[in-house]
C-alpha cells in the first residue's frame, strides 16, 4: 500500500500478482443454474468485444433488474451488479476479474493481458518470483540448519 496525501492506494505490481494468482482461491466463484442477471467474465465488455461468443448461456451476476438470462456466477460482493450499472469502467474491471476467477482458457488469458495493460504491470506466469538475496545478506536464516517450527527457511 502506498500513501499519497493521506490516502492509500494499492501498489499495482502486487495487486496484479494477487488478482492473477490468488483471487480465484480467496473468492472462489459459486455457480448456479439459469437466472436473470448482468453478464460478466467473457460475456461482458471488454472481452465480449474481443472473443467470439459461444452457444452456451453466458455467466451472469444474479440481479432482478438484469436483462440477460444466463448461468449464475457469484459476484465478489452482493452490490456488484448495482455498482456495475452505475460505472462502466468499474463494470469492465470487475468482469475482467471474473474471467480470471472463472479459470483457464482464452478468456482467462485475454483478461490477464487486458488487466496488465490497465494496471500498467507485467504479471509473471506461474508462481510469483521472490527477489534474489545475496548469501552475505541472508545471515543465519539462509543456511540449511536454520529451522523454525521444524521447517527450513
Amino acid at each position: 500500500m502506498k500513501l499519497d496525501g493521506g490516502w492509500g492506494y494499492p501498489d499495482p505490481g502486487p495487486l496484479g500478482e494477487f488478482l492473477v494468482h490468488g483471487l480465484k482461491y480467496v473468492f472462489t466463484p459459486v455457480r448456479g443454474g439459469l437466472t436473470l442477471g448482468v453478464p460478466t467474465a467473457h460475456a461482458a465488455p471488454p472481452l465480449s468485444r474481443l472473443l467470439p461468443q459461444t452457444e452456451e448461456p453466458p455467466p451472469v451476476w444474479p440481479d432482478p433488474e438484469g436483462e440477460v438470462r444466463g448461468m449464475e456466477f457469484s459476484p465478489l460482493y452482493k452490490s456488484v451488479p448495482r455498482a456495475a450499472r452505475r460505472d462502466a469502467r468499474l463494470y469492465e474491471l470487475l468482469a475482467l476479474v471474473d474471467a480470471i476467477r472463472a479459470g483457464g482458457g482464452k478468456a482467462h488469458d485475454a483478461a490477464v493481458s487486458e488487466l496488465q495493460a490497465r494496471l500498467g504491470v507485467q504479471v509473471q506466469g506461474g508462481a510469483p518470483r521472490r527477489a534474489a538475496v545475496k548469501r552475505s545478506q541472508q545471515g543465519n536464516h539462509g543456511t540449511q540448519s536454520s529451522r523454525l517450527h521444524g521447517r527450513r527457511y
